[in-house]
Parts: structure tokens; sequence; C-alpha cells
């Protein structure tokens, strides 16, 4: 693990209590109201959580490129075809 992958995942773990803060925190109980909302969650917070979880898996490497050892096999054929006189 790379030190920008490891930066990667502590931001995503940030913004990922950010996103928890952000859902668990209440409204302001507005003037006139006569009873207390008990209504939690928002879109902000929901998009926090998407984007703290696509960060933490790119930054474990979960979406980088392994070729399989038959891609690997028929690139390695495919570069000797070519080199033929």
């Amino acid at each position: 693990m790379t030190i920008l992958s490891m930066l990667e995942v502590l931001i995503a773990v940030l913004l990922l209590g950010a996103g928890v803060y952000l859902y668990r925190s209440k409204p302001a109980k507005e003037e006139g109201a006569t009873e207390d909302v008990d209504h939690y969650g928002s879109q902000g917070a929901v998009l926090l959580f998407v984007i703290a979880i696509i960060m933490i898996v790119h930054g474990f490497g979960a979406l980088e490129y392994r070729p399989s050892a038959s891609e690997l096999e028929a690139a390695k054929a495919l570069a000797g075809m070519g080199h033929r006189n």
C-alpha cells in the first residue's frame, strides 16, 4: 500500500465520519412548530457515504487491472505472431 493509497483511505474514513455526523444531526426546531420532528438523514450524507465507499475500494486497490493467466498467455501469443519475418 503506497502513501497515496493510505491517504486516500484516511480521507475516505473522514468522509464517512462526516456523513455519519450529517446524517445523525437533528435539524433546528422551527418557530411555531408544536412538536419535535424526529426526521433523520439527508441526501448530502448519502452522497458522502457513496463517495467514501468508492474511495475505500479504490484505495485498497480493488479496482486495479490484474490480467488472468490466460490473458497473459494470449498476449504473449499475439506478440509472438507479430515478430515473424
